[in-house]
């Protein structure tokens, strides 16, 4: 009984942490290519020109958040997201100083640490992976 309290705590966990930073990510990709919540502002350049690497990454971030938030094809996204996260924090925040609090990167490292824990786990039972899963685990599952 004990155990089975604890993969539902795990679970709950798991899908909680993975909401969230899928829609704080979300939001951080419309903010860049839809401009809610005011937009870029522009002394970090505005609203940025389509294809720039800016706008790539508000796509990534949206579309990516949107895919973590829900939990569909969670394990390849959070790969992609991780590696944006780093290189967000190497090209951006890591010449501003040696540790994360000093360059402001904290978000950086924690969204793709985050990631990196989603990449290596899955989404969980909580989410259309799940989901899926448990479709093509169910016997006659798919025949007509």
């Amino acid at each position: 009984m004990k155990s089975m309290n604890m993969e539902r705590t795990r679970q709950i966990t798991l899908f909680l942490l993975r909401v969230v930073a899928g829609l704080l990510f979300l939001q951080a990709g419309g903010m860049k290519i839809f401009d809610w919540f005011g937009g870029v502002p522009a002394q970090y350049g505005g609203h940025p020109a389509m294809m720039s690497q800016t706008w790539i990454g508000g796509v990534l971030e949206f579309y990516g958040g949107a895919a973590i938030l829900l939990g569909l094809f969670t394990q390849p996204v959070a790969v992609i997201l991780s590696g944006e996260m780093a290189v967000a924090y190497f090209q951006f925040h890591q010449p501003g100083g040696a540790w994360p609090i000093q360059n402001h990167g904290e978000p950086a490292v924690l969204l793709c640490f985050i990631f990196l824990l989603l990449a290596s786990h899955g989404a969980g039972s909580w989410s259309l992976d799940g989901l899926v899963g448990r479709k093509r685990q169910t016997p006659g599952a798919g025949a007509a």
